[in-house]
């Protein structure tokens, strides 16, 4: 080798450590592996120790073992490289990200060996989850926001049709939240705030999802196969435990909620602003019934204020669903 060839490798080497990449390679006949120093510190085993297939293949993660095994076969058979980013364990047990690039090369028509490289990627998915994670987060309590229900709500177009699963779409709304942030100020509106999302947590922690949609408006997404007396009973512990008076700065401040559901029905196609406005007409009901409770779509009024006044609306929203 030349001293110009020499340097050049030398640049390559440092290049390749600074962007946490290796090549490898392996022979199909024998599935011998051959790697560079790179993909060795990839994953956190000594360079030049002895490389069986298998035993790499169980530091992949589940999903991702199972993806790339399938692009492997897909590419042996039609000749097409590919590009995966895989999830793996290293020898010693850390998670890491790894962009794996691979291609084939053939002898005599028939394929011979597969190489490709090995890249560390694991900064990039992390900065990637954080900006997931702003883009997608109420900053104030820590939920999701709209966004993320929304595109939740978005797939949850089609509930099970085996009938195994009922599902409850759910606006939660503060009760004479205003008067809080006018009275005591927005600080002790904030911690009103913070305090039901952390009680909504702990009560519906099976929730699909939960969600701060707007000022003092909540949403979730609740799945169960136990049928709806069970889901109606976990919203009406959700209502229970929003009525607790939330404590700050020492003084006692008195809180509640109404709730409005609708039932996502198995087997039936969801529209998700349809149902978003049938959470919302069933809202709306229960406010105006006198606050503090809970109130399905559809269901009858039974003794509230302002019943008669209801039932037309109604009958005109189930017609619309029926339709």
């Amino acid at each position: 080798m030349s001293l110009h060839d020499a340097e050049a490798r030398r640049l390559y080497d440092q290049a390749a450590q600074l962007a946490g990449i290796g090549a490898w390679e392996c022979e199909l006949a024998t599935e011998q592996l051959t790697w560079t120093g790179g993909v060795y510190d990839l994953f956190g085993l000594p360079r030049g120790s002895a490389l069986h297939r298998p035993s790499i293949v169980d530091l992949y993660t589940n999903d991702s073992r199972a993806e790339m095994e399938q692009l492997r076969g897909t590419m042996i058979r039609s000749g097409k490289g590919f590009v995966l980013d895989a999830r793996i364990l290293t020898a010693g047990g850390t998670s890491r990200w790894m962009r794996l690039s691979a291609d084939i090369t053939h002898q005599q028509g028939r394929p011979w060996r597969i190489y490709g490289a090995k890249q560390d990627v694991t900064g990039e998915k992390q900065m990637w989850q954080g900006l997931r994670q702003l883009a997608y987060s109420d900053p104030l309590t820590g939920l999701a926001n709209r966004r993320a229900f929304e595109a939740q709500l978005s797939e949850l177009r089609r509930m099970p049709a085996d009938g195994t699963a009922l599902g409850a779409l759910a606006l939660i709304d503060l009760d004479m939240f205003k008067p809080i942030n006018d009275h005591l100020g927005h600080a002790a509106g904030d911690e009103c705030l913070r305090q039901v999302a952390l009680r909504l947590e702990a009560t519906l922690s099976d929730a699909l999802t939960i969600a701060r949609i707007g000022g003092d408006e909540f949403a979730l997404l609740i799945c169960s196969t136990a049928g709806w007396p069970h889901i109606l009973h976990r919203l009406n512990q959700a209502l229970a435990v929003l009525s607790r008076p939330v404590t700050w700065n020492g003084r006692s401040i008195e809180i509640s909620a109404s709730i409005g559901a609708t039932m996502l029905l198995p087997g039936r196609h969801h529209d998700p602003d349809r149902s978003l406005a049938e959470a919302d007409s069933a809202l709306y009901v229960a406010k105006a019934s006198g606050r503090n409770r809970l109130h399905l779509f559809g269901e009858p009024l039974q003794g509230h204020p302002g019943a008669d006044a209801m039932h037309g609306a109604l009958a005109d929203i189930r017609a619309l669903r029926a339709g």
